[in-house]
């Protein structure tokens, strides 16, 4: 690797060929502000705020999206930068509503920051606020324009990470404005729902629809028993919110805060992640060692990235597993197995899911396959950052909250189900127990390595005692595409697939990093949240899915077997091409 020699305010440094001045600003311990600049994007210097000086010229640059030139010293703060920002700061937020304390971003809103970090407390210029409609169209997320700073970071993520196009920017000068493409709702355009552009956003001008009301609503009907699961990535990531740090393990006190907050049953969605492994392993086994089906089998676990295959590859239906979701074949589970070993009605059932991501909002309504109990099977989905929120608000000390257990007999889990949280975590925790399903032995290492970290897509072969299985995993649905063009080119010829599963994700990094998770997420973030589930994997007391006891019960008990016909009704769905633009 080439390197040069700088000074980062006279300081001698040696960074990277092609290094930024922000980065090596990074490196030398020196902060430089940002509001359009995000690690997962490609700078494009739209607001200004990263200005620096470089010695012996009169112009200032863009830190962000300017290399480092070797021999050249980088003024990154003085007297004058220091006033060029403040003014930057000032002009965007007279452009920009006084409503903090009311907006969903109060305390998490990097403008906020900066204007806090800046000491701004008068605005020395006209107000020109542009008062727009919100768009609420979505069951996952809003839109608020007037609050946005054309930052450009949600047209970036969108167009750029996702590969969906829903977002971009309208209009010339003073009338630019972001909004959904072609000038739809948000509900019509492209969008998936995964609420990375809500991620991303450094204000409230996009953000989760916030549902913590009706769950407070729900827990003071006395007539409601309100049954709560937790998804695998929230629990190395919900700390967060309370000052811990990423990927420490919270389980056992979320159990303990939701009772606290008076839910009457908490369970874990990592059972039925677990569940998912015996349904979905069990139809890759009948398509790959039986013959019945298409392979690739595609995994179905992440709504956005079915609504994505519905509307961009609905010729690829056939690969699709049919297996639900763990949330929704919890929450059937929940209405119909534990409401039938606790003598309560469904119908008095409060099913709700705490939930890494905004798509599965969406998920819970996506059509009438949801209501396999009878009735809905998830009344409510709460994001991490609602359910932070709704703790909160109720005065719980997270922090020292003893540990709890969740509840029987549904909430037990394996280490496979808790990586199902993390990019690769479904195809290891199918392989672990489809190895089991194939040769009725043990795997000797459960650790599937080849389908571990962090690049967009990662392909291998494992070995089922002589049988090669090709498998591939993507995640952030620009990563998608090659792998699914390769699938049909091979199909359009006749030839074999080059891979017999396929795992997506849409997320970078997979739930972990998720849309509705707390806000600030990089890849060092991303990281710490991934070893804590591995970490949780590794001491868990079973680390495959057919070693679940609450599994093998529920089997006995209620659903038979794997692909039976109850396992069908209440487990397994169906999907529908869709138009890109919703009518």
């Amino acid at each position: 690797m080439s390197t040069v020699d700088i000074k980062v305010n006279g300081r001698a440094l040696t960074v990277p060929a092609g290094t930024s001045i922000l980065k090596a600003a990074k490196l030398a311990g020196c902060k430089i502000p940002t509001l359009c600049y995000h690690s997962d994007l490609e700078p494009w210097a739209a607001c200004g705020i990263c200005v620096v000086k470089v010695e012996g010229s009169p112009r200032m640059v863009r830190a962000c999206a300017t290399m480092v030139t070797a021999g050249q010293n980088y003024i990154t703060d003085d007297p004058e930068i220091h006033q060029i920002r403040k003014t930057v700061i000032e002009m965007t937020l007279a452009d920009h509503p006084q409503e903090c304390l009311t907006c969903a971003r109060n305390q998490t809103c990097e403008l906020q920051r900066l204007a806090a970090e800046y000491g701004i407390r008068e605005i020395p210029f006209d107000r020109r606020v542009k008062r727009l409609p919100k768009d609420e169209s979505t069951p996952s997320i809003v839109l608020d324009p007037s609050k946005c700073i054309q930052c450009g970071r949600c047209a970036q993520v969108c167009q750029q990470l996702q590969d969906v196009w829903a977002l971009e920017f309208i209009g010339r000068g003073e009338k630019t404005r972001l909004m959904p493409s072609a000038g739809v709702v948000l509900n019509e355009s492209p969008c998936i729902k995964c609420g990375q552009c809500s991620a991303h956003c450094p204000v409230g001008a996009i953000y989760e629809k916030d549902e913590t009301d009706l769950l407070m609503n729900a827990i003071l009907d006395e007539t409601k028993h309100v049954a709560v699961q937790m998804a695998p990535a929230v629990r190395v990531a919900f700390g967060e919110a309370f000052g811990m740090e990423p990927g420490e393990i919270t389980t056992g006190k979320i159990y303990a805060a939701l009772r606290r907050l008076g839910v009457d049953a908490v369970f874990d969605t990592n059972f039925s992640a677990d569940l998912t492994i015996m349904e979905e392993g069990s139809e890759f086994v009948e398509r790959f060692v039986n013959g019945k089906g298409e392979l690739p089998q595609l995994t179905s676990c992440c709504p956005a990235w079915t609504d994505y295959m519905e509307k961009y590859y609905p010729d690829m239906i056939p690969n699709f597993s049919t297996a639900k979701s763990p949330q929704m074949m919890q929450g059937a589970v929940i209405k119909s197995y534990y409401a039938k070993n606790k003598g309560i009605d469904p119908k008095d059932i409060y099913s709700v899911s705490i939930m890494p991501c905004t798509a599965k909002k969406f998920e819970r309504v996506r059509d009438e396959n949801m209501k396999s109990s009878g009735y809905s099977d998830v009344d409510l989905v709460l994001t991490t950052r609602e359910l932070s929120r709704m703790i909160k608000t109720f005065g719980v000390d997270f922090v020292n909250l003893p540990e709890e257990d969740a509840d029987s007999p549904v909430g037990k889990y394996t280490g496979a189900g808790t990586i199902f949280g993390v990019t690769g975590g479904v195809m290891e925790a199918a392989v672990r127990s489809a190895y089991y399903l194939i040769t009725k032995e043990e795997l000797s290492n459960v650790n599937i390595e080849a389908v571990r970290g962090m690049d967009g897509v990662k392909v291998g072969e494992v070995d089922i005692k002589g049988t090669k299985v090709k498998v591939a995993v993507a995640h952030g649905m620009a990563n998608v595409k090659a792998v699914l063009d390769e699938v049909r080119e091979a199909k359009e010829k006749g030839l074999e697939p080059p891979y017999h599963f396929i795992e997506v994700m849409a997320c970078r990094g997979g739930c972990i990093a998720g849309g509705g998770q707390p806000y600030g997420t990089e890849d060092d973030v991303r990281e710490k949240r991934i070893a804590g589930l591995y970490k949780d994997d590794e001491q868990s007391e079973f680390r495959c899915s057919h070693h679940n006891p609450e599994i093998t019960q529920i089997y006995k008990d209620y659903l038979g077997a794997p692909l039976s016909e109850k396992s069908h009704h209440l487990l397994h769905t169906h999907y529908t091409p869709r138009p890109v633009y919703q009518k």
